[in-house]
């Protein structure tokens, strides 16, 4: 095993981080007290290839590998976690569903547009009635001529309200259950198509969130991404690609939260000295760090799998579970070592507390993953 990243995994590690630090960083909070979605900066990401960092080069992308990628999310939600989100939904969920499962002429109209931030991609999969159940699904395509007819909502979608491009996940046939579920591309100018910003969330605030609207909207048969009845390989396939998104973004939040916390322990003092040399305060930097550094081995072992070529579903989940929750405990306790300054927006974990909080729920929650989990170990289906 090789611990240490390659000469061009690091470039772009450094790369990256510079450019978080200096364009994203200062104005997290502002967009985040605003809702405002940072549409010139993920546009310059665009410009610099972060858009489209391990798509493949033949279509305007970077070509790079997994890890690459989680290094990339780690160093953008080191900054802020929300612009992280919307770069992981783009590649992950877009960009990695029409590399896998489109046709080729499909690849050639959008991806390049994708890579390079021409126009943002969502996959919409949730419904208001539906969430880790996808065989449930309730929007539904009716075939009619040479047009497929979508209708029903999507909730919950990131970039939706803000996506060139959509990843549908529809009903075509209910009397064959999960084999009657196919996958469309949809365009935003489509008729019958619509979005509804969905705002006042806890956290990620500038990560845009929408609900999708399908009222007789046509498309065209083409658009079908994968086949007819290969919907729900398309939506897990997508979920594998992102649940290594939410991995590596919840270290790099982790990490920030670290940082922080170790900075201000340094210069806040009590009893004439520096918080960081009493041995509670060195008691939780030390769990902190501990588990962000195994959350870390984790993503990096996922990816390691995925970039092999090997299947790396479970190995995936583990990721996202263990490193989701612990954003969430290493937040927690930075804010506590922050006292009642950290709970106010004037430092930055207070905001990374809310941010992290979805990671555990999106993608499939905490519970399904323990799920999927421990039927790997015992192979006995608890869905069933």
């Amino acid at each position: 095993m090789d611990f240490e990243l390659t000469e061009e995994q690091s470039m772009i590690r450094n790369t990256v981080r510079d450019f978080a630090e200096k364009e994203i960083a200062p104005v997290a909070r502002d967009n985040s007290r605003n809702e405002n979605f940072p549409v010139e900066l993920v546009k310059k990401m665009g410009e610099m290839g972060f858009l489209g960092l391990n798509l493949p080069a033949e279509y305007g992308g970077g070509g790079a590998d997994y890890i690459s990628y989680c290094v990339m999310l780690e160093e953008l939600a080191h900054a802020d976690i929300s612009v992280a989100t919307t770069v992981s939904a783009h590649i992950s969920l877009a960009g990695k569903s029409i590399e896998h499962w489109g046709t080729e002429q499909q690849k050639s109209k959008y991806l390049p547009k994708i890579a390079s931030g021409e126009i943002f991609g969502c996959f919409g999969t949730t419904e208001p009635n539906v969430g880790s159940d996808v065989s449930s699904i309730e929007t539904s395509a009716i075939s009619k001529g040479d047009k497929w007819v979508l209708n029903g909502n999507k909730m919950w979608i990131t970039n939706g309200g803000v996506a060139g491009v959509a990843i549908i996940i529809a009903q075509t046939d209910k009397t064959l259950g999960s084999k009657g579920i196919t996958a469309f591309i949809v365009e935003k100018d489509t008729p019958g198509f619509s979005s509804k910003d969905i705002h006042h969330k806890l956290g990620g605030r500038s990560s845009n969130t929408a609900e999708l609207v399908f009222e007789e909207c046509s498309i065209p048969r083409e658009n079908v991404l994968g086949a007819v009845g290969k919907g729900l390989s398309v939506a897990l396939s997508a979920f594998d690609s992102a649940r290594l998104g939410v991995g590596a973004r919840s270290v790099g939040a982790a990490q920030a939260c670290i940082d922080a916390a170790i900075s201000y322990a340094q210069t806040r003092k009590q009893f004439g000295k520096p918080i960081a040399s009493f041995q509670l305060i060195q008691e939780l930097l030390a769990d902190m760090q501990v588990e962000t550094e195994a959350a870390r081995l984790l993503v990096y072992r996922a990816a390691a799998m995925k970039d092999k070529g090997n299947s790396a579903t479970i190995e995936t989940s583990m990721a996202k579970y263990y490193a989701s929750e612990v954003a969430f405990k290493v937040a927690n306790k930075a804010l506590q070592i922050h006292g009642s300054y950290g709970y106010t927006d004037d430092y930055p974990v207070e905001r990374f507390l809310r941010d992290v909080r979805v990671s555990s729920i999106l993608e499939g929650t905490s519970q399904v993953h323990k799920l999927i989990i421990g039927r790997a170990l015992t192979g006995i289906n608890a869905f069933t």
